[in-house]
């Protein structure tokens, strides 16, 4: 039995660590909050995953350097844009660990893609830090629906290592070398779902969905070449694949967030009525940002960011999408 740590305690970070134990490993989570904390240790999550039994091999700890102690591999499931300030904390406790990130974004200001944060910051090898990203909504993972994910990494050894540990009878993780595409895929796919939230809350079906979808895929994948990622991971796990999944299903937040500001509700009416953390409202921005750095077209999540930022209605978003210049389908 391994003993693995989850630094997070929200609902991916929960489910991921029940994946961790149903796949037979000695799994610690870290949590900022005390009653949270607590709730772990009675094997429940009632926070984000209500009605949910965890695994009897998951404890928990808002002691992170007790988490950590003894771990071969580290878990960080937090806030995107909070992932620096917390590698301020916990950087020595990374030392000579394998590191995944679970986190789907972009940081604000600089650009940079999670796994690069954690090189910069905890001074992390490149070939000891993966990326888990994948069709995986939290709550169907807890209840051992089957999934996929893709687990990238430089060093494919390193992939297999954590592969291994969380492979189970319900949950198949694939590797892959491509970090850059699998984490560009699973950033960008939050903005696009944001979009076709939108555009179900304004009451359109799904020829406009599955427009929104495929065009974002295109300028998914326009990015992530620009910056050097393999083009066919779009077409795998960590791009369509998420892509589908964090567009289409209401369990998914980005989805959800969308549809509410799609309905008429602000920005700020909707984060006080949700209370977790939707990543594509502040990695629009970042997104952006990146993408016009490299001179990549990105129409869908320049609109979205409009919407966030800038009080666009929805509606003028898709008006402003329709209303684009002709041009060649895959120019």
């Amino acid at each position: 039995m391994s003993h693995i740590a989850v630094f997070g305690a929200g609902s991916w970070g929960t489910a991921f660590a029940t994946i961790l134990g149903h796949g037979g490993n000695d799994v610690r989570v870290w949590g900022r909050r005390p009653e949270l904390v607590a709730q772990l240790n009675s094997g429940v999550n009632e926070d984000y995953l209500p009605g949910v039994q965890l695994p009897s091999s998951i404890s928990a700890s808002t002691n992170p350097a007790e988490v950590a102690d003894g771990a071969e591999i580290v878990i960080l499931s937090v806030p995107s844009q909070s992932l620096r300030a917390n590698l301020d904390a916990w950087g020595p406790l990374l030392d000579g660990k394998i590191v995944v990130s679970l986190m789907k974004g972009i940081e604000l200001g600089t650009t940079k893609r999670m796994s690069e944060v954690i090189h910069e910051v905890a001074g992390v090898p490149v070939d000891r830090i993966a990326v888990v990203s994948g069709p995986n909504l939290a709550k169907e993972i807890v209840q051992r629906q089957p999934a996929a994910s893709v687990v990238a990494c430089p060093d494919l050894d390193v992939a297999d290592t954590v592969a291994a540990a969380c492979s189970t009878s319900f949950f198949r993780p694939y590797t892959s070398a491509d970090v850059v595409g699998a984490e560009l895929g699973g950033a960008v796919k939050n903005v696009i779902a944001l979009a076709v939230g939108m555009a179900s809350g304004l009451g359109f079906g799904d020829n406009t969905k599955a427009t929104i979808i495929t065009r974002g895929l295109a300028e998914t994948t326009r990015l992530a070449m620009a910056l050097g990622a393999d083009p066919r991971t779009m077409s795998g796990l960590a791009g369509v694949g998420d892509l589908i999944a964090t567009c289409m299903s209401p369990l998914s937040r980005n989805h959800s967030f969308g549809v509410k500001l799609g309905e008429g509700m602000s920005v700020a009416e909707v984060a006080e009525q949700t209370k977790q953390t939707a990543e594509g409202v502040k990695s629009c921005a970042s997104i952006l940002d990146l993408a016009r750095a490299h001179g990549v077209d990105v129409p869908i999540t320049e609109q979205v960011n409009r919407v966030v930022h800038e009080g666009v209605s929805p509606q003028d978003m898709v008006q402003v999408l329709l209303s684009r210049a002709r041009k060649h389908e895959t120019e």
